[in-house]
Formats: structure tokens, sequence, C-alpha cells
């Protein structure tokens, strides 16, 4: 596994720590790896994520009404 050495500002270590004791971890490892699991579910581009192409396909087979207007939907 990787180490690395990184500074923080207060604002971020407090942040941190918050995250840490929130989810009951044990260190701030712990918790810098949860935000960024958040941060690759909820920012990231969804084509990175597994199981992209099968939530496409299953898409692309649903049924598709055609509108003229978008005030005909509301």
């Amino acid at each position: 596994m990787p180490k690395a050495v990184i500074d923080l500002s207060d604002h971020t270590d407090r942040i941190v720590n918050v995250v840490k004791a929130r989810d009951g971890l044990r260190t701030k490892s712990q918790a810098i790896e949860a935000i960024v699991e958040a941060y690759e579910e909820h920012i990231l581009d969804p084509a990175f994520k597994p199981g992209f192409e099968a939530d496409l396909q299953r898409i692309r087979q649903g049924e598709f009404q055609d509108v003229d207007d978008l005030g005909e939907l509301l």
C-alpha cells in the first residue's frame, strides 16, 4: 500500500477529523479513504464506475415516450 506525507490546512484537518469521528474510524487514513470513496461515487464521471455499461444497456432497453412540447409532461 502506498504511503504519503501530506500537508493539510487547519480547515481540511478538521474536516478529516469530523469524518473520522462521524464514521467511527480509527485513523485519519481511513477517513481520507472514505472521503475519496464518496468523491468517486458522487463526482467522477459515471463511465469510470464498474457496471456503467450494464446500466446503460438497461436504460437503452427501457420504454420511451416521444414528446413535442415539454409542457405536455408538466
